[in-house]
């Protein structure tokens, strides 16, 4: 079995999204959008309203090992439902 979610993204342009009902997580890169909706109403407790998936290009990057390449990830935007809020980023 898959970890769906491996993060939450907090960040000051995530914080904005915040206080619109969107909230922002690192997920598996094969993960779908009706497994992470599946997902955060499990683990949060909440109604989900929708969900918008992103994936993020790897990028090149130099170490004292030589040039090493970040692997792509992917991130989602969860929407939730009119007055649902998950605790986890309040206070952020």
């Amino acid at each position: 079995m898959k970890q769906v979610i491996k993060a939450p993204l907090v960040t000051e342009k995530n914080t904005y999204h915040n206080a619109a009902g969107v909230y922002v997580f690192e997920v598996d890169l094969k993960a779908s959008k009706t497994e992470i909706k599946a997902a955060v109403e499990k683990n949060f407790k909440v109604k989900v309203a929708g969900v918008r998936t992103n994936i993020c290009r790897g990028h090149s990057k130099y170490t004292k090992f030589g040039l090493t390449k970040v692997p792509y990830w992917k991130k989602a935007f969860v929407k939730l439902a009119e007055g649902e809020k998950i605790a986890l980023f309040e206070g952020v």
